[in-house]
């Protein structure tokens, strides 16, 4: 079993970071580097969270997130810190499709969240026809204030307001609900979007907006452009972060189950009693167990950077106000991995994947991602004939009943597979059938993909401010940042940064 030293002795350089993933490995390395000595927990047995790695027919690929938005630097710079930059790789310019309830079409060149920033363009044009380029076009002699004069917004209220309802259903919601796993007419535009609906203020028109907020957009450019990957797959972000962390001297307790967090306990008290101790600096303590081993740490600074509902419930004892701001679990989300002997594939038929739109029939995938047309290493390594498909089932922000689309038992690994390999045919107009699979894999992601709800804005901005009412505490994960790399890890950096400079040692 694990063991190690069971610290009950308050010290001001040292601090906690609860949960593993990608926010808590960040954490606990800007923690380091600010010169405190950290410990790190997370209950599962290895780290990354939500960016995962399997194997499927001997190719190990990302069991979770496999790419990054480029439209901020968050991760390009964290890359940098770890010595990854020439791993920066971009996927295969030919583009993503969207299938609509008539069949398939070439996903707009340019775009943010299936938004498009040309109306003129080919793609618009079939995607929306005629009635539905002269609606979206009404966008551009707009007062400024349509759509952005409410303090919150549904992406589907605003796409709705300035473009409308073909764009929303044909161009938007294929996106977020591929990209997000969520209901536009749920959606945060704020959270997702940032500094859109200013755009509009600014620039006249959404579609002005949208353009000035892509990166090196162009019109050239193609879905995916405003994304990167990492050679390898970006498991190998967690790799490097956990091996500079092992290097820095942060202490790894994989497989530790926190059961308890205490503020201001003394070394005189122990575990478990709620007043002061008389005379101890204030400080936090969590409680850990690892199967039969059961221990305690204490430190001047703790973070949680569990999921929201897991990090409500360990501090709600000690902040009871957060207790009104416990959030909803994320979408129970099926991600299936096809490796796949279909020679026919190689021409990529449907570019680097499909967006399924919500009101399409006969189809129960929401995406389906053509990982080896995608990615040039990936292809590479597998070698002609041979593909990675991956198909996604699952959205929140809708119906329990249709929260997972399908057709078969949503437990029965087979029936998924099955199920994919139907959805896998009818999208890419290729047969791909049971004899073609050289393996296959269902990942469950239960309730780990939080979705920002209209407010949501307001809401984390009030959980800040219980937190920074606690010194040394700070709070992160998916669930205050937004969902995606860059949004966890530029919100990670400044929640640290914060706690940081409340608290440190002069």
């Amino acid at each position: 079993m694990n063991k190690h030293p069971r610290t009950h002795t308050p010290a001001l350089n040292r601090a906690l970071v609860v949960g593993g993933g990608i926010s808590g490995l960040l954490a606990a390395k800007d923690l380091q580097d600010a010169g405190y000595q950290v410990s790190l927990y997370d209950a599962a047995p290895t780290w990354g969270g939500c960016v995962g790695v399997h194997e499927v027919a001997g190719v190990v690929l990302d069991s979770g997130a496999e790419s990054f938005a480029t439209r901020s630097t968050a991760v390009a710079d964290l890359v940098a810190e770890l010595g990854l930059s020439a791993h920066i790789v971009s996927p295969d310019p030919s583009g993503a499709w969207v299938w609509l309830p008539e069949g398939p079409v070439p996903l707009p060149r340019t775009g943010i969240l299936g938004i498009p920033s040309d109306l003129h363009a080919p793609e618009v044009r079939a995607a929306l026809g005629k009635a539905g380029i002269l609606r979206a076009s009404l966008d551009a002699t707009m007062p400024t204030s349509v759509g952005t004069s409410e303090a919150a917004s549904s992406v589907a209220d605003l796409v709705r307001a300035r473009m409308g309802r073909r764009v929303l259903e044909r161009l938007v919601a294929p996106v977020v609900a591929g990209v997000h796993s969520a209901d536009a007419e749920v959606l945060d535009i704020d959270m997702v979007a940032p500094g859109l609906r200013a755009g509009i203020r600014q620039h006249g028109s959404l579609a002005a907006a949208v353009a000035a907020l892509r990166v090196g957009g162009s019109a050239d450019a193609k879905p995916g452009s405003a994304v990167a990957g990492l050679a390898g797959g970006m498991h190998t972000l967690v790799d490097a972060l956990v091996a500079h962390l092992r290097e820095a001297g942060v202490a790894l307790h994989s497989g530790h189950a926190i059961t308890a967090i205490h503020h201001n306990v003394g070394p005189a008290m122990g575990a478990g009693k709620a007043k002061d101790d008389g005379g101890a600096p204030a400080h936090w303590s969590v409680e850990w167990e690892c199967g039969k081993d059961r221990g305690v740490e204490a430190a001047a600074v703790l973070v949680v950077a569990t999921d929201g509902p897991t990090a409500v419930k360990l501090l709600g004892p000690n902040v009871p106000e957060l207790l009104d701001f416990a959030p909803v679990p994320g979408p129970d989300i099926r991600l299936v991995t096809l490796v796949v002997d279909v020679p026919e594939l190689d021409s990529k038929p449907r570019g680097t994947g499909v967006l399924v739109a919500p009101q399409t029939l006969g189809i129960t995938a929401k995406a389906l991602t053509h990982a080896t047309a995608k990615w040039d290493w990936l292809a590479d390594s597998t070698g002609p004939g041979t593909h990675v498909l991956r198909l996604s089932y699952g959205r929140a922000g809708v119906a329990a009943a249709d929260a997972v689309r399908l057709v078969a038992r949503p437990e029965n690994d087979a029936d998924l597979i099955a199920t994919a390999l139907v959805d896998a045919t009818k999208l890419l107009g290729v047969s791909v059938t049971d004899a073609d699979v050289l393996g296959a894999d269902v990942v469950r992601w239960t309730g780990s993909l939080p979705f920002a709800a209209v407010g949501h804005q307001e809401k984390i901005a009030q959980i800040h401010a219980l937190a920074n009412q606690q010194p040394g505490l700070g709070l992160t994960g998916a669930w205050m940042s937004g969902n995606g790399l860059a949004a966890v890890v530029s919100g990670t950096r400044r929640q640290v940064r914060a706690v940081i400079d409340g608290t440190r040692i002069k």
